[in-house]
């Protein structure tokens, strides 16, 4: 008789949590829906609302005349040039010749039967027209209207929002590099490329965009989340940021905007904040406190310099494989029986879903680097891919509510791929039927990160140098031209 073969255990990845265990928390668990997938249908194709675009437009400082690239098609357009691999303008005036936008023009005016010449400038001409309000303004609307989908997004009542920066590439065409100057390189010489600072605030469970705010580089992140907190509702909602922003600047923006936050803090501010409330900095430290600011912290514009009341905590976190980490977080929610301090330090650990987020947007709606000629254009090519990243998000949301899972489990690639299909098939108007949007939930629930039986090993944060026969260059094209041209000239 053989013995038995001998199956080694796989070790399971550890998640980035408190070393303390702690009850599962909300945001990351499994949806829950009460609408029906044609009910679902009804409320994705309300993403875009006539009526309330036109009230929005009426709002704009400019006026937008209709033409046959109407509103509702145009912003379309902004995001069906996101969504296809092909970003350029021919490739959304090729679809509209074929007909994709029939369905969104008015009755007895198809979009494909008005076009009549080849040149893509009636349609850059209105994409110039349209005003970057309306397009921020479908931003925070589809935000709201999908996370009103499902159940389950909540964390002990509270809507958990998470804080990030980043920042994009752009060429300096016209008044770009005034707008978003390019930064300096450490010999003191200007860079090409032109810088736009970007502050993203996404949901934790759905993943869907909620805000963002732009600006120069010379612009802080800190004042970039000032002004993202003062343009919209945040009541009932925890905001979670790292380091960069555990700031009095931005505690005192949250407390103005009626949220909450849980940010982590520098070990010398904490040491600070515990010196205000005369205690050591140590493990397992949990106190109560105001934020009496100092000389040295500014505060937002228009906000009076007053104390905020929170607490201090001080966590261990440990992960196998990892060496000990303590987490120094400050937050506003001041019970510590209903918000212990293990589960808001696990609650921190999902922070690192928005880096997920981020390089979604950046590198498979290519993002992260914007050729558009004008500043405004650029501000509305970033503003439409996030609200094509929405949309994205907004069929992964139903798809995972209707599996009764979690969004995060799924592949956002592989569901960009399902959704582009899907609209190019059966776009927007009533011939799309029910049951392939039944059919495109199940498929896209099915589409499943692997579970893999190994961590992955750490990754240095660097890249190889590809060399290339052509030197690099270096200062302004135009004055490259004219050397060449002197040289060839020579010659």
């Amino acid at each position: 008789m053989q013995p038995p073969k001998y199956k080694p255990k796989t070790k399971k990845t550890v998640p980035r949590a408190s070393q303390t265990k702690s009850p599962a928390i909300a945001p990351t668990g499994t949806l829950r829906t009460s609408f029906t997938p044609k009910q679902l249908l009804k409320r994705f194709r309300k993403l875009l609302p006539a009526r309330i675009l036109k009230n929005w437009l009426s709002q704009a400082p400019h006026q937008f005349y209709q033409r046959a690239f109407t509103l509702r098609i145009i912003l379309w357009y902004f995001i069906f040039q996101r969504l296809s691999p092909d970003h350029t303008l021919s490739k959304v005036l090729s679809d509209a010749f074929a007909g994709g936008a029939d369905s969104l023009s008015p009755k007895g005016k198809a979009l494909s039967r008005q076009l009549r010449s080849q040149a893509t400038t009636a349609l850059s001409d209105a994409r110039h027209r349209l005003p970057v309000a309306v397009l921020s303004e479908t931003l925070t609307y589809s935000a709201q209207q999908i996370r009103s989908w499902v159940q389950g997004l909540l964390w002990h009542g509270w809507n958990v929002a998470l804080l990030d920066g980043s920042t994009l590439r752009l060429r300096p065409h016209e008044k770009i590099s005034h707008e978003f100057p390019p930064h300096h390189t450490a010999k003191g010489n200007t860079a090409y490329w032109c810088l736009m600072r970007v502050v993203v605030a996404f949901c934790l469970t759905s993943g869907v965009v909620l805000n963002c705010a732009m600006g120069p580089l010379k612009v802080s992140e800190q004042a970039l989340t000032a002004q993202l907190l003062s343009a919209g509702n945040w009541v009932k909602t925890l905001l979670v940021a790292d380091r960069n922003f555990g700031v009095y600047f931005v505690v005192r923006a949250a407390v103005a905007a009626s949220a909450q936050i849980l940010v982590r803090l520098t070990e010398s501010r904490a040491r600070k904040l515990a010196r205000i409330a005369n205690v050591d900095l140590q493990g397992g430290l949990d106190v109560s406190l105001s934020w009496v600011p100092s000389a040295q912290d500014q505060c937002p514009a228009g906000l009076a310099r007053i104390s905020v009341a929170g607490r201090l905590l001080v966590v261990r976190v440990q992960r196998q494989g990892f060496r000990p980490l303590v987490l120094y977080l400050f937050t506003t929610l001041s019970d510590a029986q209903l918000y212990p301090a293990a589960e808001l330090a696990k609650l921190y650990g999902e922070r690192w879903h928005i880096e997920l987020n981020l390089r979604f947007v950046k590198t498979q709606l290519q993002l992260g680097h914007l050729e558009s000629k004008s500043a405004d254009m650029v501000r509305k090519e970033w503003l439409g891919g996030l609200i094509a990243y929405n949309l994205i998000r907004s069929v992964m949301v139903a798809a995972a509510a209707q599996h009764q899972t979690s969004v995060s489990v799924l592949s956002f690639s592989r569901a960009r791929q399902l959704l582009q299909d899907w609209l190019v098939r059966w776009a927007w108007g009533p011939s799309a039927h029910s049951e392939t949007w039944e059919q495109l939930l199940t498929h896209m629930g099915r589409c499943k990160l692997p579970r893999r039986s190994k961590p992955r090993p750490s990754e240095p944060r660097a890249i190889r140098d590809f060399k290339s026969s052509f030197p690099k260059l270096k200062g302004d094209r135009q004055i490259a031209r004219e050397k060449l041209e002197i040289a060839n000239s020579k010659n």
